[in-house]
């Protein structure tokens, strides 16, 4: 699956955290830091389950960590088509 479509603003809400490590965050929601780099650096897209966890970490929303782009979702356009 391609993983364009979500973003996230993990790294912003580390920074805001007093500087939260990756490793600190993983530690938290239970993943490798490998994982957590992989999520933030938008190459792997993490289960809604931990999702959730890493919003909870920040006491944010889900949306407030994580957006989809649909402008890149090609379902649409292929559904139209037909």
């Amino acid at each position: 699956m391609s993983t364009d479509h979500i973003q996230n603003k993990i790294r912003t809400l580390r920074f805001f955290r007093d500087e939260m490590t990756q490793q600190q965050l993983a530690d938290e929601v239970g993943v490798t830091r490998q994982t957590l780099a992989a999520i933030e650096s938008g190459k792997y897209s993490p289960s809604l389950e931990l999702a959730f966890r890493i919003a909870k970490v920040f006491n944010v929303t889900l949306d407030e960590v994580f957006t989809y782009d649909s402008s890149k979702d090609n379902f649409k356009k292929r559904k139209k088509s037909k």
